[in-house]
């Protein structure tokens, strides 16, 4: 019974690693319901600001939190001893937020016959194990129920480290197509689908500028009403051809101009990441989006960013390049290649399908942001373009993605800050820091 024992608290530590990929940038996990037999043990290995435990009644206790703290509720077997899946997510997303997420732990549907065989034996505490869900169920019941499966992550095959055998093994087999779904656990990850009701969310318009003159005024010009209170940041890059006279020049014009707030700030340092940051903290906006100076992407389709977000399709919004043909020289055809490339084996390390990961149109909330830049303060500060370190913790948080096609137009003004095989280097090795980062999780 030790070497039981040394098994059961490897596996939970195991998985208690992973539910703290998300908890621990989260504000509190509560355990709903806990089983008998559950002593625990799980819960206090998992890394957040606080944990609790609530049972199905008792959701009033919550009602006082902060508006903008993050719940991450848990559910540690229920899944696999309830003949309501439905009725048990229902119940509980009545008193969730958009914000928060359910974690849950599940036993693999294929290895029902070994959880059985151990109940039947007395290896296991608790209610024997009756329900074995699979992916395709689980979206379903969670559709059912209102929310969206958003991260579903394969966990512990062997139960023990075995002189850093089982380490090895419990951290590649998820990486390995086919053989990564014979884990004895999983951890999946449900967010909310909630609509934004009136009013809607304000939003700031993060646009970095170097040596972008010609296409300052064009970007307010063309930039459509959003239908609520609205904020341009001008984030100017060290240019050499009046971009920040230019810029002053029309803050002065439009600050004001049909409910619009203008602002312009010069950057300290260098590269669109940094100006990207330097927005992002001083926006007060609810929403945060970014509009890239060349207006390659049209700035009439940012409506359809917000109207994502707001009717709850996703909690991060990612513009797409690749669905609709190019104007023009657009995208040269190596640069094509290399985004379908980095698109795909960034889909793959995240284990999100996206269309297109380098598109410099985004949109997430603020409150998610301040918690990717503690991420970033984790997993390292080495994007220079500001793309992944927006990717890679909205997947991490699962914040759940969404794709907006955008007809890619060709620029009118100035010439690209695009090195093709310079740049190419650089997203090679962030794809590759992904894959032991967060695929691995080395």
């Amino acid at each position: 019974m030790g070497l039981l024992a040394s098994f059961k608290r490897w596996t939970y530590a195991c998985v208690a690693r992973e539910i703290s990929c998300i908890t621990r940038y989260s504000d509190r996990v509560v355990q709903l319901d806990p089983l008998p037999g559950d002593t625990g043990i799980l819960r206090d290995r998992i890394q957040a600001p606080m944990t609790s435990v609530l049972g199905r009644g008792e959701f009033d206790a919550l009602r006082s939190r902060d508006a903008g703290e993050r719940v991450v509720f848990l559910f540690n077997g229920n899944f696999n001893t309830s003949t309501d899946i439905q009725g048990l997510l229902e119940d509980s997303r009545t008193h969730m937020r958009r914000s928060d997420r359910v974690a849950v732990v599940l036993y693999n549907a294929y290895l029902a016959w070994l959880y059985r065989a151990a109940d039947r034996l007395g290896l296991r505490d608790g209610p024997a194990s009756t329900t074995f869900v699979t992916r395709t169920d689980l979206q379903q019941l969670a559709r059912l129920s209102g929310f969206e499966l958003v991260r579903l992550r394969p966990v512990v095959y062997l139960p023990w480290h075995f002189f850093g055998i089982g380490t090895m093994v419990n951290a590649l087999m998820p990486a390995v197509p086919g053989l990564r779904w014979l884990s004895l656990t999983a951890v999946a990850v449900l967010r909310p689908v909630v609509e934004e009701t009136n009013p809607r969310p304000s939003i700031s318009v993060v646009i970095p500028a170097r040596n972008e003159r010609g296409n300052i005024e064009h970007a307010l010009q063309r930039l459509p009403a959003l239908g609520t209170d609205t904020e341009v940041i001008f984030v100017e890059g060290n240019s050499t051809d009046g971009t920040w006279e230019e810029i002053q020049r029309v803050q002065s014009l439009w600050d004001g101009r049909d409910h619009l707030r203008v602002r312009a700030f010069k950057q300290t340092g260098r590269g669109k990441a940094d100006a990207v940051r330097l927005g992002f903290s001083l926006a007060t906006g609810d929403l945060l989006t970014i509009l890239d100076a060349d207006l390659t992407m049209p700035p009439e389709l940012l409506p359809r960013f917000l109207e994502a977000y707001c009717r709850g399709l996703g909690d991060f919004v990612n513009g797409t390049r690749l669905v609709y043909p190019m104007e023009g020289e657009a995208m040269r055809f190596l640069n094509r290649l290399g985004n379908i490339f980095f698109a795909k084996t960034v889909s793959w390390v995240l284990e999100v399908p996206l269309a297109d990961t380098l598109c410099g149109t985004k949109l997430l909330a603020k409150r998610d942001y301040v918690r990717f830049i503690a991420w970033r303060k984790d997993f390292g500060d080495f994007d220079p373009f500001g793309d992944f370190e927006l990717l890679y913790p909205a997947a991490v948080l699962s914040l759940g993605m969404v794709d907006i096609p955008v007809a890619y137009r060709s620029r009118t003004y100035g010439t690209t800050n695009i090195r093709r095989f310079r740049d190419g280097f650089t997203l090679l090795r962030m794809v590759l820091t992904g894959l032991l980062r967060v695929r691995l999780g080395r």
